[in-house]
């Protein structure tokens, strides 16, 4: 059998989903894509050939045997893709002798479509029904689609949708490079000289934000990475008193710092975030096993974890957040069992259960090859042992998201105690605040109050944001200025 999983598809609109559906359901295997001519002048015969032609999709696959199915589509785009979508879900299910546990949803919002429904007069009923009728979700899934939905629809009920808006601020600066991260990080040791030239950049982004929202209080903030607590604490103290000088940080609703990995947390900085109105603050072991750490690249032990954890409530921390991946290489539900154990011996406010996505722009690509796939696995076991530990700490969950090439095709969710949901996760999640994002690599959304979105980028690679931070200011200005914001 060949890696990669040869699909002709002549229509290039469908792609995406038909990239997502068939490596959901082929996930040793790597799925390409590609129009018919492309794979004649390679020279290779698809395993799966896709045809829409005259009002009808052909499907033929010989992956293990050579099978046909057909359908009509409807004439409309829309309708046309949906029919589509729930055809090729059924086929690759007939195919395969399985389902998905979130159906043909190929989107990472799942929780959007609950919320729009619930805004738009549907009951909860309804919304379990399209999402089981429709896109095959489980009845499971649905449920916890649907109780999410709910809960974020109370709490963005606090906020001021029109006029308010969020900040983000990316550190793109790591200890190290975690195995499977694909985010733009750059080392400490080697940025350690131009980290001061990139705060001035920061410096000037909150003065243009601070001008352009003439004096508004942004409703949360959030500092993200990369790791923030990478900065030093004079670094750190730096940047904070910017944002104090700049806003009134006692009106924000939500401040978060991720102050992310153990070996980088240290009393004195602690104390420096503790300072500046921070409300909320993550320490992140994505994992309890000291063997698994060192296979993912974190150079910290589980004992350091704990150390840290311990140290942040020492210096008045009551909102810390812990993160989890589950399906990370050569753990067992039993390992995920005994990770549960050690974080509700901590006893964090909230916990956020990653399902590990396979990302290629990651070095898990390289560690797949090297000992293979079947050395990652997610299960419902696994994901129902973390949401019952959750429970058993008095959590409730407040926000989903999903990923391409997720683990056991699950997803990622947040829970809270009640009063500790992280508003901006959901915020970023909804889409239904403006949030302007400072930093390398950096995406801002633009809501209008009909629902429209629009976004600028900042430039991903720091020494460019660096060289650039004016045509960056710029770039904001323009998505900013028009007919107000």
């Amino acid at each position: 059998m060949r890696q990669v999983l040869a699909v002709s598809c002549n229509r290039e609109s469908f792609e995406y989903d038909t990239h997502a559906l068939v490596q959901s359901f082929y996930p040793e295997r790597q799925v390409k894509v590609l129009l018919p001519e492309r794979w004649e002048e390679q020279g290779v015969t698809a395993d799966i050939v896709i045809t829409i032609l005259n009002g009808q999709a052909r499907m033929k696959f010989s992956i293990q045997a050579a099978r046909e199915y057909t359908v009509p589509l409807p004439a409309d785009k829309e309708g046309g893709k949906a029919v589509w979508k729930r055809f090729l879900y059924e086929t690759l299910c007939a195919e395969t002798k399985r389902t998905l546990p979130w159906g043909n949803l190929t989107g990472i919002r799942p929780t959007k479509l609950a919320m729009e429904m619930l805004e738009q007069g549907a009951s909860g009923e309804d919304v379990l029904l399209f999402l089981q009728k429709e896109h095959f979700v489980s009845s499971e899934k649905a449920a916890l689609c649907l109780d999410i939905a709910q809960r974020e629809k109370k709490i963005l009920a606090q906020l001021d949708r029109t006029d308010g808006y969020s900040l983000y601020i990316g550190i793109p600066f790591c200890p190290t490079t975690c195995l499977y991260c694909s985010f733009t990080s750059y080392p400490v040791s080697v940025w350690e000289k131009r980290m001061d030239a990139y705060l001035d950049c920061l410096a000037k982004e909150i003065d243009y934000v601070k001008e352009a929202f003439h004096g508004r209080v942004p409703e949360t903030i959030y500092i993200g990475g990369g790791t923030p607590t990478s900065l030093s604490p004079e670094r750190l103290e730096r940047l904070l008193s910017k944002l104090e000088e700049s806003f009134a940080l006692e009106k924000v609703k939500e401040f978060t710092v991720e102050a992310g990995r153990a070996d980088s947390i240290t009393r004195e900085k602690l104390r420096v975030i503790r300072s500046h109105h921070v409300t909320r603050i993550s320490v992140n072991p994505q994992t309890m096993k000291d063997e698994t750490l060192h296979i993912i690249g974190r150079r910290h032990t589980a004992a350091q974890v704990r150390e840290a954890f311990l140290m942040a409530r020492e210096e008045g921390f009551d909102n810390i957040n812990m993160d989890l991946i589950l399906g990370l290489p050569g753990e067992t539900v039993e390992d995920v069992r005994r990770t549960i154990e050690a974080v509700k011996e901590l006893s964090p406010d909230s916990l956020t259960v990653h399902s590990l996505a396979l990302k290629r722009a990651s070095k898990l690509g390289q560690w797949i090859e090297e000992n293979g796939i079947t050395m990652l696995s997610n299960t419902d076991e696994t994901m129902a042992a973390a949401a019952a530990g959750a429970a058993e700490m008095g959590m409730k969950p407040y926000y989903l998201y999903r990923q391409k090439n997720m683990s056991g095709n699950f997803e990622n969710t947040g829970y809270a105690l009640p009063g500790k949901n992280g508003i901006y996760n959901i915020l970023i999640m909804e889409e239904k605040q403006t949030i302007v994002a400072l930093g390398a690599g950096s995406i801002s959304k633009r809501v209008y109050p009909d629902g429209r979105i629009e976004r600028c980028e900042n430039v991903k690679d720091v020494a460019l944001y660096i060289e650039k931070i004016d045509e960056m200011i710029e770039r904001k200005r323009r998505l900013l200025l028009e007919e107000g914001h």
